[in-house]
């Protein structure tokens, strides 16, 4: 079984979400489960605006912070490990 050692600035963004890997989960699966978070929260964020919980002005900056939140996908995978 492969063992990866993530770097720690990753590990703390993954916390972030919910996320501890071990050293036996692989990196592509950790980024699929944090895609799929970040894809479900987009869809929540234009629900909410569809039931006009916020101004349509806003979405976009809304949706420009969802991503900063989760910069950890737009990284590549190779710059996870140590």
């Amino acid at each position: 079984m492969p063992s990866y050692s993530y770097r720690t600035d990753v590990l703390e963004a993954l916390v972030r979400h919910g996320v501890r890997p071990t050293a036996h989960t692989p990196p592509d699966v950790i980024r699929q489960f944090v895609s799929d978070l970040y894809r479900h929260e987009l869809r929540l964020l234009r629900e909410r605006l569809r039931r006009n919980e916020f101004p349509r002005r806003e979405y976009f900056d809304r949706v420009v912070e969802l991503r900063k939140r989760y910069a950890i996908i737009s990284m590549p995978l190779a710059d996870w490990l140590e």
